[in-house]
C-alpha cells in the first residue's frame, strides 16, 4: 500500500478495479460520441438516474432544478428525440468528441463502486465549436460476469449556472 495525502491506495486491487471501471466509462463515452444510443441505454441499471444539475453544489437532485433528471423512461425518450431528427436542437446533428480523464475510485461498497472523473466535451454544429467541461460521478453496479451497469451518472458542468447553448446530445 502507498499513502498519498491521507489517501490509501491498494496497488493491485485498486488498479484492477480502476482499469475495469475506466474501460467501461471510456466505452460509454465512445458510444455517445458515435450516437450508439441503443447500446448506451443497455449500459444502465433499470433504476439508474442520469442527472445534470444546475446548482453545482446540490446533492438533493429530486428537489432542485436540473437540466436533466432522467430515469429509464426519460432516457429512452431523450434518445428517441435525439435519433428522430424532429428536434430543432438536434439538426444538424452535432459531432462530438469527449475526453474522460482523472478517474478516481471514491467508494467500493462491494456491489457498487463510485468513480469521479473529468470530462471535456467538444462539439461541432452549424459552423461552430462549443466546449462543455464537467466533473462527472458515476455509481456503477457490478453486473455479474457482464461487467458494470450505470446506477447513476451526475454531470456537474463547471459553467452550469450560466446560460448554456443548446445541447442536442447526451453529456
Amino acid at each position: 500500500m502507498a499513502e498519498v495525502d491521507d489517501c490509501v491506495i491498494e496497488d493491485k486491487m485498486d488498479t484492477e478495479l480502476l482499469n475495469s471501471a475506466t474501460a467501461f466509462i471510456w466505452a460509454e463515452a465512445d458510444m455517445l460520441d458515435h450516437a450508439e444510443y441503443a447500446g448506451w441505454l443497455e449500459l444502465w441499471d433499470p433504476k439508474g438516474l442520469y442527472i445534470v444539475p444546475i446548482d453545482p453544489q446540490t446533492t438533493d437532485f429530486a428537489n432542485t432544478l436540473n437540466y436533466a433528471h432522467d430515469d429509464a423512461d426519460m432516457r429512452a425518450k431523450r434518445v428517441a428525440r435525439l435519433a428522430s431528427g424532429d428536434s430543432v436542437s438536434t439538426q444538424p446533428q452535432a459531432r462530438t468528441v469527449r475526453n474522460v480523464s482523472r478517474l478516481r475510485v471514491l467508494k467500493d461498497e462491494g456491489t457498487t463502486v463510485t468513480i469521479r472523473g473529468a470530462q471535456d466535451l467538444r462539439d461541432f454544429r452549424k459552423d461552430g465549436f462549443h466546449q462543455h467541461t464537467a466533473d462527472v460521478t458515476w455509481e456503477l453496479a457490478r453486473h455479474g460476469d457482464a461487467g458494470w451497469r450505470i446506477r447513476s451518472k451526475v454531470v456537474r458542468l463547471i459553467n452550469s449556472a450560466d446560460t448554456l447553448s443548446t445541447l442536442g446530445y447526451v453529456l
